[in-house]
């Protein structure tokens, strides 16, 4: 499915799906009258959308207006793709998209978290690291959901350890949906 991993919430969204196939091997096509219908959910709100294809030669190009999408809420959304004629109905995927919180502003803009849950956790390993090597005291913090009286430096420094880990990790994942490629993948050319 050619769905994007990824949207903005505001803007348009567009792609096309290629015919399917049914259980038995035959095909779902467009033209012979096929719909495709994506059924978007998010697990944070009572909120959904569908979006229905339109013809595209054998397949279908799918469509979100930026009207629609502006009422999403930033977060995780699954979506169920269903090719249906009459009372025929198959389901040919389904997923997980991110929803990005939107840029767009009017009059005076406010306060924008744009750091993952990842990053605020480690900038806030760093900043109790910090203060206990300046020799203050780390009397309470609450760390990506747990709340601890005191932590001890070598607890501090393998959280940090793990978080950079992660965080990489998330860093990685993103360049490779972005198209941008693996950033651990060495080529090597020979003449």
């Amino acid at each position: 499915m050619n769905i994007p991993a990824s949207i903005r919430a505001g803007s348009t969204v567009k792609w096309r799906e290629s015919s399917q196939v049914d259980p038995f091997g035959d095909a779902l096509q467009s033209t012979d009258s096929w719909a495709m219908k994506f059924y978007l959910r998010t697990n944070t709100a009572s909120e959904g959308h569908t979006a229905t294809g339109s013809t595209y030669g054998t397949g279908w190009q799918v469509e979100i207006s930026a009207s629609d999408s502006s009422a999403f809420d930033a977060g995780d959304w699954f979506w169920n793709c269903e090719v249906s004629k009459g009372s025929e109905k198959y389901i040919v995927g389904s997923g997980a998209l991110e929803v990005l919180q939107a840029l767009a502003y009017t009059g005076t803009p406010g306060a924008l978290q744009g750091k993952s849950q990842t990053e605020q956790d480690l900038d806030a390993i760093q900043s109790a690291i910090r203060t206990l090597v300046s020799g203050g005291v780390v009397k309470e913090y609450s760390i990506a959901g747990r709340s601890l009286k005191k932590y001890d430096l070598s607890d501090l420094m393998a959280l940090e350890s793990r978080l950079k880990y992660q965080l990489k990790r998330e860093q990685k994942a993103e360049l490779i949906a972005n198209g941008l490629g693996n950033p651990a993948a060495m080529y090597v050319r020979f003449n």
